[in-house]
């Protein structure tokens, strides 16, 4: 007579979801607050990333606004013979590799008048800044009225806001004349009034006219007087290093490069005490949503002791109950935190929404919260389902 066979059933992965989720479907009630216990943690995280990462973002857009990745470089003043930047110092910077773009103006020495009866020693102590054409974009100007200036060469100039306050000129009336100033011996067209700029206001104080109209309206020889670059903010350093060799590389010493602004030390700090803060709050609300579904298994365990006992006398294993109950618990996690990434997603975009700032949500919140359900769930079940294997068929079923 052959010997029973007495190995222990493996069970499948398939079988042992089904077992997990036995526990689930016959105790909807109980499950669905176990996992709205972990969907609240799982919100709450996204909530807290998300709606100040969006915060920061809109925080980070209106300090980069301020400058924080441009660069301004001029040779060093009281210099005998004094130094002048060669006329390519635009094309030389531009092949820097992190720089995004950069521009130049130089001060043409010349007068500008309201009229051609005002005698020459009676300016209005405004500079005459020849211009290249995308100079607005390097310093984050804008024009108030009209339009900025071509490379057509003509004699046309646009005035800085301080400027025009200066000379009377306060608007250009579209269809009408359009206003002129006496800059030299010519007379040359406002064809446009900028916006107040805080990050230059040497440019505020300023008539702009063309590079090439420079050249030929009023003796410009060419070399810039100062050359403003924006960067990538994460190479902004390294191209400050780089740009007084690349302008003048025989003394590089005798070109002044600016810092970068303040306001660049105040987005890393921002940055910084954003990324400490959300970590902090997301660690809270997965403790707390671990907690939740700990005690539900806890308490899984007490009262089904008479199912373990069953289950135990009918020859389930110690292993076979360890995973029954684990994977009831990541389960349940599992469930929350998809229920709590979405509600969290929807709340973010919402309020951003509501709020005007773009509109953020950290992806590495959204994976990070089905993640940590998981692996919440792993945790907060381990200890409950090791208690469940470790009890005898006697002893459970005598506790029940």
């Amino acid at each position: 007579m052959t010997a029973p066979d007495t190995r222990a059933v493996r069970l499948g992965f398939g079988d042992v979801v089904r077992l997990g989720l036995l526990g689930i479907s016959t105790r909807k009630f109980r499950a669905a607050l176990s996992a709205l216990g972990i969907s609240i943690g799982i919100a709450t995280m996204i909530v807290v990333t998300g709606i100040p990462a969006a915060s920061q973002r809109a925080l980070l857009d209106e300090l980069t606004a301020l400058g924080t990745n441009m660069l301004r470089a001029e040779p060093t003043p009281d210099q005998d013979p004094p130094v002048t930047l060669p006329t390519d110092a635009v094309a030389r910077v531009e092949r820097i590799g992190p720089v995004t773009g950069a521009a130049a103006v130089a001060n043409t020495h010349q007068v500008v008048r309201r009229s051609d009866r005002v005698a020459p020693t009676e300016g209005s102590g405004l500079s005459v800044l020849a211009s290249t054409t995308d100079l607005l974009d390097q310093v984050n100007g804008a024009v108030r009225d009209g339009r900025f200036l071509d490379d057509g060469g003509f004699p046309t100039a646009v005035l800085g806001y301080v400027a025009a306050g200066r000379l009377g000129i306060d608007r250009i009336v579209p269809g009408q004349q359009a206003p002129q100033v006496y800059i030299g011996e010519t007379w040359f067209t406002v064809v446009g009034i900028l916006q107040p700029m805080p990050l230059a206001p040497d440019i505020e104080r300023s008539v702009l006219v063309g590079w090439d109209a420079a050249r030929q309206w009023l003796g410009f020889d060419g070399h810039p007087t100062v050359l403003y670059a924006k960067a990538r903010e994460d190479a902004i350093d390294d191209v400050r290093a780089v740009l007084a060799p690349t302008l003048y590389p025989e003394l590089p010493g005798l070109v002044r490069v600016s810092r970068p602004s303040d306001a660049l030390a105040a987005k890393r700090a921002t940055e910084s005490n954003f990324s400490a803060l959300l970590l902090g709050l997301a660690g809270v609300a997965l403790l707390v949503g671990g907690i939740g579904v700990a005690n539900t298994m806890f308490i899984s365990v007490l009262e089904r002791r008479r199912e373990i006992g069953l289950r135990r006398a009918l020859g389930a294993t110690r292993g076979h109950i360890r995973a029954q109950f684990l994977t009831e618990a990541v389960a349940l996690s599992a469930l929350g935190g998809l229920a709590g990434t979405a509600i969290g997603v929807l709340v973010t975009l919402g309020y951003s929404m509501y709020q005007g700032w773009p509109l953020v949500v950290p992806l590495l919140a959204v994976g990070g919260g089905i993640a940590g359900a998981v692996v919440v769930g792993t945790l907060a079940g381990l200890h409950p389902s090791i208690r469940a294997a470790r009890l005898t068929p006697n002893e459970a079923l005598a506790a029940a």
